[in-house]
């Protein structure tokens, strides 16, 4: 299942509220604005003229900052014409007729959704916050439906005048373009997902899970027993198909009958991963079983999209686990052998630094690991070739492959063919390679077991699916310096003090990865403990060490 791969103001004037078709306008704290918006003199007035003089040879075309009357009069035609069914009308207050038609009529036919109500809220600059209240009636069975959405004014750059920025998400924020609003016979049936323990997991309990219920439910719902309900659902579209994203029901009218699926999740490990990543805005952490591969928590802070399983970012110096090893075996370093760590190096037309610009003089390669010395690593591609980083990701660590099986969908790591400076740069988790903190946390389990387990939510049994594998293994005297490596790094290293305290048999590595357009780095951080392997990612956070670190090194401590 390894795929993938996934942005005012009120009139002081009088009113008075209107009545259309039995159904009070658009409201406002109980006042109709919708009529007086749409049809009232005053704005286009207050607004001022956007006719051309009569020594203009052709009309003049505003430009410049929407006004707040202009976002009132352009988000109250839209809101207007869709609660009285004008869908045509509505469409044409947007930037894009044709979808807003599509999507509106649908909204009707398809979704099943009459009498709305929709109640504006006070605007902020061009956004207007709105809620949402219906009827879902399919065979005779009707729910009331409420929720809150928000729209975006825009000037047209071909009229300019303003207008609705069209997209999906405005008729239910659960949509992406391309995606549509279904009532019907669910088609797959409902699954309630259990616990390791053998008790349920609901998004409610913890809600770092909701999008993996989905993800099950998608995969399992027709092989696990369970009976079909009514619902209304989105049904996803091409785009959000390319991301992975699973079908999401938004209303149930009658349930289903679920089957069952148990998972990997260890309830304990969960419930302490989701209070982890709380205290981070962007954090992401998984944990798994480094002896069999058994994903025991995954939690991210934004519950919109699973960072942990789907995300696709740089690992920063992670990636110099998976680098070293590929040195060690080509004899191009050795962990207490001397090994250059200049201020500078080029290749490729590129000059790579160090962070700070240090150096280590007559420094060992565990030194440079130690301290994540970039030039250290980058020094040796000259003598790479441009596939060896790709080869050693693919058949030690079983990366890159696109051949996951995990149980829901996953993004299973890029380590792309590149050269020069970019292949350069791969070596120190930039350039190409991405990666997500379960790729991360396998990476580490690897090390910590010796052997590349893949990494699963549901086990094999269940379906009879096959399981990826590696092709071949580290030697024993590669294994043994990379553990060396890890463990020097967690002790007297950059992971030093995420990891105090620790005991028994653990190892770590840090990461910080450059992001074009944001000031601070993402923070990575892969170690492991024991039979416990995990790996963290905060994005903007900075160093590794200081941020994603203590969220990892938390959860290990529980092993």
């Amino acid at each position: 299942m390894g795929k993938r791969r996934r942005v005012d103001e009120t009139r002081t004037s009088k009113r008075r509220p209107a009545v259309v078709g039995g159904m009070a306008a658009v409201v406002v704290g109980g006042a109709a604005f919708g009529v007086y918006a749409l049809y009232g003199a005053g704005a286009a007035a207050e607004n001022g003229s956007t006719a051309s003089s009569s020594s203009d040879s052709k009309p003049k075309i505003k430009t410049g900052p929407l006004t707040p009357a202009e976002v009132t009069k352009a988000s109250a035609a839209f809101l207007t014409s869709w609660q009285q069914g004008k869908v045509a009308q509505a469409a044409a207050a947007t930037d894009d007729a044709k979808s807003a038609t599509a999507l509106l009529t649908g909204y009707t036919k398809d979704a099943h959704v009459t009498g709305v109500t929709l109640t504006p809220g006070p605007a902020t600059g061009a956004k207007v916050p709105f809620s949402i209240k219906g009827t879902v009636t399919f065979d005779g069975t009707a729910k009331p439906l409420t929720y809150a959405s928000a729209l975006t004014v825009v000037r047209s750059t071909t009229t300019g005048e303003p207008e609705v920025d069209w997209h999906a998400s405005v008729v239910h924020p659960d949509l992406a373009d391309g995606d549509t609003l279904v009532t019907g016979e669910s088609g797959t049936p409902p699954v309630k997902a259990l616990d390791r323990d053998g008790a349920e997991l609901t998004a409610k309990t913890y809600p770092s899970l909701g999008t993996v219920l989905d993800g099950l439910r998608e995969k399992y719902g027709k092989k696990a027993g369970g009976k079909a309900g009514v619902e209304l659902r989105v049904v996803r579209g091409a785009a959000a198909k390319k991301q992975d994203l699973s079908d999401k029901t938004v209303l149930e009218l009658s349930k289903g009958t679920p089957g069952e699926v148990k998972t990997t999740i260890s309830p304990a490990m969960q419930a302490a991963a989701e209070k982890q990543v709380a205290a981070k805005e962007r954090a992401s952490v998984v944990v798994v079983k480094a002896s069999t591969g058994e994903i025991l928590a995954v939690a991210n802070s934004g519950k919109g999209f699973n960072v942990g399983f789907l995300g696709s970012l740089a690992p920063g110096s992670t990636m110099k686990v998976i680098t070293s090893s590929l040195l060690i075996e080509k004899g191009l370093a050795s962990a207490d052998k001397q090994h250059p760590c200049p201020k500078y190096f080029t290749y490729g037309g590129w000059k790579f630094q160090n962070d700070d610009e240090f150096e280590i003089k007559n420094g060992t390669f565990k030194a440079s690991f130690a301290r994540s010395c970039n030039t250290a690593f980058i020094s040796q591609a000259p003598e790479l070739d441009n596939d060896s980083l790709t080869k050693q990701a693919q058949q030690v660590f079983g990366l890159s492959m696109d051949n996951w099986s995990v149980g829901v969908p996953t993004f299973d790591g890029s380590v792309p063919v590149q050269k020069a400076a970019q292949m350069g740069a791969s070596l120190i988790g930039q350039g190409g390679v991405r990666m997500n903190p379960l790729n991360m946390a396998s990476v580490s389990a690897t090390v910590k077991s010796g052997t590349f387990h893949q990494p699963y939510l549901v086990s094999p049994d269940f379906d009879k699916r096959t399981l990826a594998t590696a092709s071949r293994t580290m030697s024993a005297g590669t294994l043994s310096q990379l553990r060396e490596l890890m463990k020097y790094t967690a002790q007297y290293g950059t992971a030093a003090g995420a990891m105090s305290g620790m005991s028994g048999d653990y190892g770590a590595k840090t990461g910080s990865a450059e992001v074009d357009n944001q000031d601070k780095a993402n923070g990575w951080f892969t170690a492991y403990r024991g039979d416990l392997a995990a790996a963290g990612v905060v994005q903007a956070g900075g160093h590794g060490g200081d941020t994603a670190g203590p969220i990892v090194a938390a959860l290990l401590k529980m092993g």
